[in-house]
Order: C-alpha cells, then sequence, then structure tokens
C-alpha cells in the first residue's frame, strides 16, 4: 500500500490509523533518510493507541516505553553500531510482548526481527511531501493492511501526488 502525505499532519494521521488497528505483539519497523518522518508517524502511532503525552524519538536512550490502551514500545536504533548489540535490549519481550513495538531505523535489526512484522518505507516525493509504502512481512500483516483500508476506506491517502487531490488517492 502506497500513501501519499503531503505534510506532518498527514504523516501523523496515516500513522494514527495505523495505531488504531495494531494489536498486541505487533511489530513495525520505520525506514527512511533522517528526516523522512519516522517519529513524526511514530507519534500518530501512539495517539492512536491512546498514548499521552510527549512522545519523543529514543535516539540517545534507545527504548521509550509508554501506556495506551496497548503498551507503545518505541525504538530508535539508529545509534547502534552492529546488530548484536541490541541482543542486550531484551527485543523478545518486546516483540512477543502485550504491546506494540515501533523500530525507526529496524532494517539495522534484520537478523534479529521475528518472522513477521511490517514496514513502512518513507522518502521524500517529487515537489515535496512524503511517500509511504507499507509493505506486510507474513499474513498477519497482510491482513492489517487490509484492516486499515477496510476501516477507512478512501479517506487512507493513496498512491502517488495528484493535481486534483491533496491526498493523491487516484
Amino acid at each position: 500500500m502506497k500513501a501519499y502525505l503531503p505534510d506532518t499532519a498527514a504523516t501523523q494521521d496515516l500513522g494514527r490509523r495505523l495505531g488504531e488497528v495494531l494489536g498486541a505483539g505487533d511489530v513495525v519497523v520505520l525506514s527512511g533518510e533522517l528526516g523522512a518522518g519516522k517519529t513524526t508517524l511514530a507519534q500518530g502511532v501512539a495517539c492512536g493507541l491512546g498514548v499521552k503525552g510527549m512522545v519523543t524519538s529514543p535516539t540517545f536512550t534507545l527504548i521509550q516505553e509508554h501506556t495506551g490502551r496497548l503498551p507503545f514500545y518505541h525504538l530508535d536504533v539508529y545509534r547502534l553500531e552492529e546488530a548484536d548489540a541490541a541482543l542486550e535490549l531484551g527485543l523478545e519481550e518486546y516483540f512477543y510482548g502485550q504491546g506494540v513495538t515501533v523500530i525507526e531505523w529496524g532494517e539495522r535489526l534484520a537478523s534479529l526481527l521475528p518472522a513477521e512484522y511490517l514496514v513502512v518505507s518513507l522518502e521524500y516525493a517529487p515537489g515535496g511531501g512524503r511517500m509511504a509504502t507499507l509493505m506486510a512481512r507474513g499474513e498477519h500483516y497482510r491482513q492489517l493492511i487490509a484492516a486499515l483500508r477496510a476501516r477507512y476506506g478512501s479517506n487512507v491517502p493513496q498512491g502517488e501526488p495528484s493535481a486534483n487531490t491533496q491526498l493523491g488517492t487516484d
């Protein structure tokens, strides 16, 4: 699924909608260049999970835990030199626990990720804004993307930027 995100509000809104359909044990890997909107999307997921208070990038602390409808585990592994260094973080407790785990720069942990997870890749769109690509790694996440579409229908931004609509629903 592709979504054109013209601004920060749209990025947060996609995250919020995603957070509303995520369940216990779900893992979301956020990838993209610096400044592509990973933390903004994670803030939206937190909102969709009912997290109250400020959600910031855990770049220096690596993991932040928040309370909402489900526990929200926000990881940022940008500063990790090697994937094996993350083993000390007790990732299994997050990946297979009762909360939702969102990992910025999660592709750096490829060898440690569970067999199934959702990837949200953010990249700069020509002419401004961002393109988000949601990719399922496993049947559960294919169903999750389908649930997102079913729940929000045409209100989920999709496709490329369009001259006719800000959300690019072509």
